[in-house]
């Protein structure tokens, strides 16, 4: 799967008044009526067994620029919300990082085990698209990337 690109976001949650997230590179919209969407989590994941709790949960779509936000959010042990991560309470308490291209508040509508991951479905309740030019932040090959706009192909080709 390393061969195919996918975006980056970060996962977000208030567990009794404790903000968890993880970084995600398995997201996609599954439904537009009703608006849901999904991305699976590892079941040996550390975050996991608190995120699980979560009923409400935040999705942080991830710009260029930002492989330091999912690196940080991606590793053991770390402080993930301690600075440099700059974030404040959304819609129902769900941590939205500050930075991030977008944020959607979605309220779990399933979960399930599926081979050896959890699928997780949200019903997007919320959503923030702010008015940032960047392009998506990509993992491929087992790496951080991006995409360049037809702008900057453009631009280039002069």
């Amino acid at each position: 799967m390393r061969h195919h690109p996918a975006g980056v976001v970060v996962i977000t949650a208030d567990v009794g008044g404790r903000p968890v997230g993880l970084t995600a590179t398995s997201f996609t919209s599954v439904s537009l009526h009703p608006p849901l969407v999904s991305f699976y989590v590892a079941d040996s994941s550390t975050t996991w067994p608190t995120l699980r709790r979560a009923g409400v949960f935040g999705v942080q779509l991830l710009g260029a620029g930002q492989e330091d936000v999912a690196t940080r959010f991606a590793s053991r042990g770390a402080d993930r919300f301690a600075p440099p991560t700059v974030w404040s309470p959304g819609p129902d308490g769900v941590p939205l990082l500050d930075g991030a291209v977008a944020h959607l508040v979605c309220a779990r509508h399933d979960a399930r085990m599926v081979g050896d991951h959890w699928l997780v479905i949200g019903e997007v309740t919320h959503t923030l698209v702010l008015a940032d030019p960047r392009p998506p932040l990509l993992y491929h090959r087992g790496g951080f990337t991006t995409v360049a706009s037809r702008e900057a192909e453009h631009h280039r080709e002069r």
